[in-house]
């Protein structure tokens, strides 16, 4: 088990136990509570609960019991791995894969590959997600990074917090967007009617910032790439929604129907950049698109070319 202590600034005092725990640390807030819940959290050896005020002067003590014995199964599915050390490995998921496994999928996930390919990922987030820092929905491609051990984990997650991961995607939307540019800025919660749906809230969300720019115009369509500053379950996919231009192939938050041969958005993580958790290297990682979306790409293109006198 992991143990983790933590003295109490004026600066935090008064702040909940179980969301300081989960700003400080890498877990969750429910994970946090969990944990509290279980006895796992003390302030001056005494047991409290997720509710608890910190004072100034509060020494925190955090036990993280190790993961239970994995009984996620090894798969021999084939990886498409772009850099792999003793600390991370990075790579290119395809479109269709789901990353962990969870109810009612517990095959054919990315993790069942990667636990056949090697036995020693990080195990903070737990035995579903052994080596999981960050996520790609079942259908978006593109760059994963995952963690081989726990301090790998915890330096990858905590760039991500500080937002200076670089991520990059490639996306086909409907409409014509005017602007070159942009920037998408809201608070994304969960859907109001729709609880397995993401929306853009005014109240009970996260911040969430996704920056847009135009590479290309095609007809009815635009080809842009997007940044993001924020990690939320599903945000570009949200934010284009949002503004009026759906991703293709988004039966989701966009048309019902599919659109151009496409079951699943036309959305790629094409370029992942962060620095080594070991050897602080800047390391930058890029993949194509890949086969399905470059075909409907081309045609695009040939279709908008056919069209100039």
């Amino acid at each position: 088990m992991h143990r983790h202590s933590y003295i109490v600034s004026d600066e935090d005092a008064g702040e909940r136990i179980d969301r300081f725990l989960a700003t400080h640390s890498t877990l969750s807030r429910s994970r946090v509570q969990n944990l509290i819940s279980e006895g796992m959290v003390t302030v001056a050896n005494r047991a409290i609960r997720s509710s608890y005020r910190l004072k100034e002067g509060d020494r925190i003590e955090l036990v993280i019991p190790d993961p239970a014995p994995l009984s996620i199964k090894p798969q021999p599915i084939p990886l498409d791995i772009f850099f792999e050390d003793d600390d991370v490995i990075v790579v290119n998921k395809p479109r269709g894969m789901v990353v962990h496994p969870a109810a009612g999928n517990f095959y054919d996930t990315l993790v069942n590959a990667l636990l056949y390919h090697c036995d020693n990922l990080s195990g903070i987030n737990g035995v579903l997600r052994p080596g999981i820092v960050h996520r790609l929905d079942k259908d978006t491609s593109g760059l994963l990074m995952v963690a081989k051990n726990d301090a790998a984990h915890q330096n990858l997650a905590n760039q991500l917090k500080q937002r200076i991961v670089i991520r990059r995607y490639t996306a086909l939307v409907f409409g014509v967007l005017r602007k070159e540019q942009g920037v998408i800025e809201s608070l994304i919660g969960r859907h109001p009617k729709d609880r397995k749906k993401m929306a853009v809230v005014t109240r009970n969300g996260k911040p969430a910032i996704t920056h847009y720019r135009v590479l290309q115009r095609l007809g009815r369509y635009t080809l842009i790439e997007l940044r993001l500053e924020t990690g939320r379950t599903h945000q570009i996919r949200v934010h284009m929604a949002h503004i009026g231009h759906p991703l293709v192939g988004d039966l989701t938050y966009g048309k019902a129907k599919p659109h151009l041969g496409l079951y699943g958005q036309f959305l790629h993580a094409g370029v992942l950049g962060f620095t080594h958790p070991r050897t602080g290297e800047q390391l930058v990682f890029k993949a194509p698109l890949p086969g399905e979306l470059q075909a409907v790409l081309d045609r695009l293109v040939i279709s908008d070319n056919a069209q100039i006198p």
